[in-house]
């Protein structure tokens, strides 16, 4: 065997190597943070943070996982000034969505919600459906963004995210606070944090839509 081959075949299993080790499935569109290349159109004068929950079907006990949420909030920074769009606790509303392939229509089913024993957080039974993409907005509803500059905006959820278990989160603009998702573009997804992985603590999930920053 020649070494050029032999360095291919060696180059060919490590790359297949990394892609097993991955802890993101490979069905997800978006593996790592990503913000969106195109601006919010100007016109568009809402926006609506959002989560995505699902089960690692490749973990041995993924049947339990669950994902735990306490705080939503969706800021953003106008003139300089941070102002608060949304900020619920424990509470959020969704649906769950087709995973294979990733989000492959619009249609799902009602996102069963469990409360915790005081009230504080809701639990997603992610482990009960691992074939669905447990996808979740804020309770309240989406807001307005006042007038003035827009710099950015951000997106935090406290969660704590079981064995088995893995969530992304991001925000959407919108072209006001009432038009419903449709086929004429009315949403523009402005991007998608890194995900998060389980934890024994609680973590602050974060996704703000300016591009350098990590």
């Amino acid at each position: 065997m020649s070494v050029r081959r032999t360095i291919a075949i060696l180059m060919l299993c490590l790359a297949c190597a990394g892609q097993t080790q991955s802890p993101i499935p490979p069905e997800v569109k978006f593996k790592s943070r990503y913000v969106h290349p195109t601006p919010r159109p100007p016109e568009f004068a809402s926006a609506m943070l959002w989560g995505i929950a699902v089960a690692n079907t490749r973990v041995p006990g993924h049947e339990r996982a669950t994902v735990e949420i306490s705080h939503t909030e969706l800021t953003c920074v106008i003139e300089g000034r941070d102002v608060i769009l949304n900020n619920d606790d424990g509470q959020v509303r969704g649906g769950l969505y087709r995973r294979h392939p990733w989000f492959g229509t619009n249609a799902h089913e009602k996102m069963p919600i469990k409360q915790s024993s005081d009230g504080s957080s809701v639990i997603l039974e992610v482990g009960t459906r691992p074939d669905r993409v447990w996808h979740f907005w804020a309770a309240s509803p989406r807001q307005v963004i006042p007038h003035g500059k827009l710099e950015s905006c951000t997106v935090r959820v406290r969660a704590r995210v079981s064995p088995g278990a893995l969530l992304q989160v991001g925000f959407d603009y919108w072209r006001d606070a009432h038009t419903q998702y449709g086929s004429g573009g009315n949403n523009h997804e402005a991007g998608a944090s890194d995900w998060y992985l389980p934890s024994d603590e609680w973590q602050t999930a974060e996704f703000t839509d300016i591009p350098d920053r990590r």
